[in-house]
């Protein structure tokens, strides 16, 4: 494992111009560069540069980031290679710190299985071609099958001898520990001894995204009823987390902005063979958040491919949901009757293929309308099933254009009033958050069982507001309004909020007082932390839980470096000015020219040394958060500190503008009083629909009465807003 402090030599070392212009030509723009973007087909130079904040992004596919991203994006890396090619590049010994005893052990046997694993991978290759019964069985099969020489090394296919321990004993041979051909499923042990589990079959490696061999998948050439024998879970291999053909297409998924899902190992070789590479398998089993986060990593755009006579079409429609609730671009694509993948890419050549597709791949959401109503349109009850379906698909969707256009759609095709749609799509919405907030009360009441102790609603879900930070004390929401909502549901409100850390957390906000009586400086982070913690609100965006979280861990880091840092600044300026005063005192001769040039003097290297902690305290969280090895906090906080415009030379030549930095006293608390009055309006919300649900002139009584106190809060809110309603 690299160590923090060569991460942060790296981290320091890496000028995102430098890094970028080795890709990329780029040319200056104001204080920015831009380029033609590397990571789509364009024109129009669209991929903007800053030196200053140290990242880079395309205003066009919004891909960029931290040089640490960068090459991890457009190198197709892991946050660990690309830090080693850029200590590379700048020449900066990588310092691994030592693992420890439990470290050890987890990485000495999660290599042994990869050399294991790598091993068999060669075995399986040389038995496939230099064996008699090799070439006899397993390469003829392939030859049947149509694949050619360069698809079969291309993908590693191999044969397994079949022979009850072969792969065994040619590995005790090799001297490595057999033990790991257990662990990884290569072989079994039983009562009567070990074998090979997949002797007699040909055999299909997985890699995973970096190339590795982390499973294999065995097809039997015989009349078995185990066609396809699989590799079990293992340290190195959690099926829900890989996608086969991954590796050898995610390149070209980048490349052509889209991803193709089949179902099955020969699906993904036929349209490698074929000429189309962006396309991979889920091997057989329903898609998973982890294989979805996959793809999302390589494109927004997903094609899903169905047998044309598949009967499962149905049954599988449901696991799509799950890419719709990921943000992704799905679409479908239906086969011609009897065909497959695999089948169709062999009788055509890769543009016929590509003009099918063009031509036949439809909106996922208008192809499960097409194939729900199918045979149901006289058939009320059916009909009303199949909009309900389709109403919990369009549910899930994050974008609310996408959810607009797609009501609209539905209640086209339905004939049904779009409020009516709109209705049924928003209690959709309320209901997956009601299972959000149930499944994470029921995890709060486990570990509470576990630990024996009460625990607090997650800080990912929970938000209460008591009182806005300039109110009475007196004033303060019920107790018994605290609420629990599902990840997400203020996304909107806690945006401004958490921007104003990724931005400015470190900088210095306002004079606070101590026990003894003693000024100190508050950050914009410790601000919004402390304000949120006395109102006991959380943030409900997992990314935006992460940041903040992050930000917050930070905070020593960054008084350690402060400390350093603005030593250095005040070196710098102290020798600005001596140089200043000698240069003014040879050049003058007038005690008074001299006076004045040197108070503009003092006043000019004031700003300086003001400018250069700014520049200090703004640009931290921005370059930690923008280079964090956590997807979530890299791509979301590049997002927040983007500018896609920046003003003139002329323009900031002849006017003074004000930025956000200079707006910071009504930026801060004017995010926070927006989200909390959201929080409000929706506490009155959930309370009128409680009271029409009320049964009991004493409990209409004591919900008007919490009603009463939030209004008033919400009153005082929009004072301090300027009378500004929210409405979540």
């Amino acid at each position: 494992m690299i160590d923090k402090e060569t991460v942060d030599r790296i981290l320091d070392a890496a000028d995102i111009v430098d890094v970028v212009s080795d890709f990329v030509h780029l040319r200056r723009r104001g204080s920015n560069y831009i380029g033609l973007c590397p990571f789509h087909n364009e024109k129009t130079p669209s991929f903007s540069v800053s030196r200053s904040k140290g990242i880079c992004k395309c205003f066009s596919c919004g891909k960029g980031g931290s040089p640490v991203n960068f090459i991890m994006e457009h190198e197709q890396m892991s946050y660990y290679e690309a830090l080693k090619y850029l200590a590379n590049k700048y020449h900066i010994e990588i310092k691994e710190r030592e693992y420890t005893d439990e470290e050890r052990q987890a990485q000495s046997e999660r290599e042994n299985m990869l050399l294991v694993n790598d091993f068999a991978l060669k075995h399986f290759e040389h038995n496939l071609f230099e064996t008699e019964e090799g070439r006899n069985i397993g390469l003829s099969y392939f030859y049947e099958r149509g694949f050619n020489d360069a698809i079969i090394k291309k993908f590693h296919l191999g044969y397994s001898l079949d022979h009850r321990s072969h792969l065994y004993e040619s590995i005790k041979a090799k001297g490595l520990n057999p033990k790991f051909a257990v662990d990884t499923g290569l072989c079994i042990q039983s009562d009567r001894g070990i074998y090979d589990r997949f002797k007699g079959r040909v055999m299909f490696p997985v890699l995973n995204i970096a190339g590795k061999v982390i499973a294999f998948g065995g097809r039997t050439l015989k009349n078995d009823p185990a066609k396809y024998v699989n590799s079990p879970e293992s340290t190195i291999y959690k099926k829900k987390n890989e996608l086969y053909g991954l590796y050898q297409a995610k390149q070209a998924i980048v490349k052509k902005e889209n991803c193709y899902l089949v179902e099955g190992y020969t699906d993904v070789l036929s349209m490698h063979q074929a000429g189309i590479e962006n396309v991979v398998a889920s091997s057989g089993t329903s898609l998973t958040e982890g294989q979805i986060r996959l793809i999302h990593r390589f494109s927004e755009n997903i094609t899903v491919l169905y047998d044309g006579d598949s009967a499962g079409i149905k049954a599988s429609l449901r696991g799509i949901d799950l890419l719709l609730a990921e943000g992704l671009n799905v679409k479908v694509l239906l086969l011609p009757d009897g065909d497959d993948p695999d089948s169709f890419a062999r009788k055509h050549s890769a543009s016929e293929f590509q003009d099918y597709i063009a031509e036949h791949e439809t909106d996922f959401i208008k192809f499960k309308i097409s194939i729900l109503l199918e045979g149901v349109e006289n058939d009320p009850i059916k009909k009303a099933a199949a909009i309900s379906d389709i109403v919990r698909s369009i549910a899930v969707i994050p974008s609310e254009i996408s959810r607009a256009l797609y009501q609209k759609e539905c209640s086209t095709r339905f004939e049904i009033e779009e409020k009516i749609i709109a209705s049924e799509v928003r209690k959709a919405i309320e209901k997956n958050a009601e299972k959000a907030r149930s499944a994470q009360n029921r995890l709060n009441r486990e570990e509470s069982r576990a630990t024996d102790e009460p625990q607090p609603v997650s800080a990912e879900s929970r938000q209460t507001v008591e009182t806005p930070s300039s109110q009475p004390a007196e004033t303060t929401t019920p107790a018994d309004q605290t609420q629990t909502f599902g990840d997400g549901v203020f996304k909107t409100y806690e945006t401004d909020v958490i921007r104003n850390i990724a931005k400015f957390g470190m900088c210095d906000f306002c004079k606070a007082i101590d026990e003894s009586g003693n000024n100190y400086n508050i950050s914009v982070l410790d601000y919004i932390r402390l304000d949120l913690e006395s109102d006991n609100i959380h943030f409900s965006y997992l990314p935006y839980v992460k940041i903040f979280e992050k930000a917050v861990s930070l905070i020593p880091e960054f008084k350690a470096s402060s400390a350093s840092r603005i030593t250095e600044i005040e070196a710098e300026c102290e020798a600005a000015l001596q140089a200043g005063i000698d240069e003014i005192r040879n050049k003058y001769s007038n005690m008074e020219d001299i006076q004045r040039e040197e108070k503009n003097l003092r006043d000019r290297v004031t700003q300086l040394h003001n400018k250069r902690v700014i520049e200090f305290q703004s640009s931290f969280l921005e370059k930690k958060l923008c280079s964090d090895p956590d997807d979530d906090i890299r791509h979301t906080a590049l997002n927040l500190i983007s500018e896609k415009y920046q003003l003139s030379k002329l323009h900031t030549k002849y006017a003074k503008i004000e930025s956000d930095f200079d707006r910071l006293s009504d930026l801060v608390p004017g995010s926070l009083w927006v989200w909390k009055d959201a929080i409000l309006a929706h506490q009155i919300k959930e309370i009128q629909n409680q009271m029409k649900r009320a049964t009991t002139p004493e409990e209409i009584e004591t919900l008007m009465l919490q009603m009463s106190e939030l209004m008033n809060l919400r009153a005082q809110f929009a004072k301090l807003m300027g009378e500004r309603v929210i409405i979540p």
